[in-house]
């Protein structure tokens, strides 16, 4: 018999209300294991009671079928606090596990299209992305007017970050990947995004403990690439591809796998080694929510960041002995990657964009070691946002997890870079 969708997710809230931690990872389904250790979750609920005060009461749950009635039930339960409210958001199965959950704005705001998207200059299509039982569904944004004296036009595929990112990179109110996309397609660019295979996919990716960073990206995007190579409206010598953060550290990787890829833009894209930020990132988030949740979450990342750095490493390494629950395979692949010395290996154009205000990637830790391996390159360019975070999204002061709570856009003054950037660039030459 299965469980009620809303009764597990009211249970879960309040076990975490509660502080009983464990038992709500204890219901994660395995690929949220990998993503959302217990002190994770911790350091993330404990600092909303640190902002908004002590939970004052726990709302009616309501629930949002999965589409075609397959699939996980989206179940949102609103949360008081002293201050403020959020709603919590739950994706329950019918043995009742959590594929999903998230902190997200109360109410939260639908996300509307930013100021300087055209919408009438573009439309957009359904597309399918590789084959098989892991292939993914996109969107294909198709600049209008081809026949007219206009295109064929470049192309570009999107690679969200780290996570089981949908086809926007949504993050609560926003969709970052969808503004960049819109903007883009309404500059004379085609461009394709899609969900990721740990989004679409994410209990056959997490029955394979041989999953790598690779098997994340590589497939789909080339298969992405080719597929927009192949449409006619298409300048098949000059489709690109733009990654954030992880996947634009993976980007030398994919046109490495498909030497016709035009060219690169990274945005944000991370080149110091994983585990060493992640414990840089829950330092600088622990100083400025410090308690014990915060130095228990910093102690677990620090000695698990030591065994990918150890010796001993192997595909058979626990995951719960690593960070973020990834498996050895996975920090393995990891490991072993060198973005910097990959992208220096190509002789692909290149675009590098980095916030300024970025506490996950900064300049000093990851921008840096672009810096030293790419700045002699003349087909290479380089830029600091100084206003715009890790989602290039602009603003003032330091950056903060909270600042994605509200709804925003990717900063227009980045969106003209990237598409100034695609249009200028020159066709692939054949073989090159």
């Amino acid at each position: 018999m299965g469980h009620d969708p809303q009764a597990v997710a009211v249970a879960m809230v309040g076990f975490a209300r509660e502080g009983r931690f464990a038992e709500v990872t204890r219901a994660f389904a395995p690929a949220l294991q990998a993503l959302v250790p217990e002190e994770t979750l911790r350091l993330a609920w404990e600092s909303q009671v640190a902002r908004l005060g002590p939970i004052t009461g726990i709302g009616g749950p309501s629930a949002e079928p999965a589409p075609g009635g397959e699939g996980p039930v989206l179940v949102s339960v609103p949360v008081s606090y002293e201050r403020g409210e959020l709603r919590v958001l739950l994706a329950v199965d019918e043995q009742g596990s959590l594929h999903d959950l998230r902190l997200v704005p109360a109410p939260a705001e639908p996300w509307a299209a930013p100021p300087y998207a055209r919408p009438e200059r573009f439309e957009e299509h359904e597309v399918t992305v590789g084959s098989g039982e892991l292939a993914v569904r996109g969107t294909l944004s198709l600049p209008r007017g081809r026949g007219r004296g206009r295109g064929p036009w470049p192309g570009v595929v999107l690679l969200g970050g780290g996570g089981p990112f949908d086809r926007d990179g949504s993050a609560g109110p926003n969709k970052p990947l969808k503004d960049l996309a819109w903007g883009l397609a309404g500059h004379g660019i085609a461009v394709l995004r899609f969900d990721k295979v740990t989004h679409a996919h994410a209990g056959q990716v997490a029955a394979r403990p041989d999953f790598t960073m690779s098997d994340e990206y590589v497939p789909h995007a080339v298969a992405a690439v080719r597929l927009l190579q192949r449409h006619p409206d298409v300048d098949a010598a000059r489709v690109h591809v733009a990654g954030h953060s992880m996947g634009g550290k993976v980007a030398p990787r994919v046109a490495a796998a498909e030497p016709s890829v035009a060219g690169l833009v990274l945005l944000a894209a991370d080149a110091q080694p994983m585990h060493h930020a992640a414990v840089r990132v829950l330092r600088h988030l622990a100083a400025a929510q410090p308690g014990p949740a915060a130095e228990a979450a910093v102690e677990a990342i620090t000695r698990q960041a030591a065994v990918v750095d150890g010796p001993d490493l192997s595909p058979s390494t626990p995951a719960a002995d690593l960070p973020f629950g990834l498996s050895g395979a996975y920090w393995l692949d990891l490991r072993g990657y060198d973005p910097v010395a990959a992208a220096a290996a190509l002789d692909t154009p290149m675009l590098i964009l980095q916030g300024g205000r970025d506490y996950q990637v900064t300049v000093e830790d990851d921008l840096a070691r672009w810096r030293a391996g790419l700045a002699h390159r003349p087909d290479v360019t380089i830029r600091v946002h100084a206003a715009a975070d890790h989602l290039f999204f602009a603003g003032t002061g330091p950056s903060t997890p909270e600042d994605y709570d509200r709804p925003q856009h990717v900063d227009p003054a980045v969106v003209a870079d990237v598409a100034a950037w695609l249009d200028a660039q020159p066709a692939r030459k054949p073989g090159a």
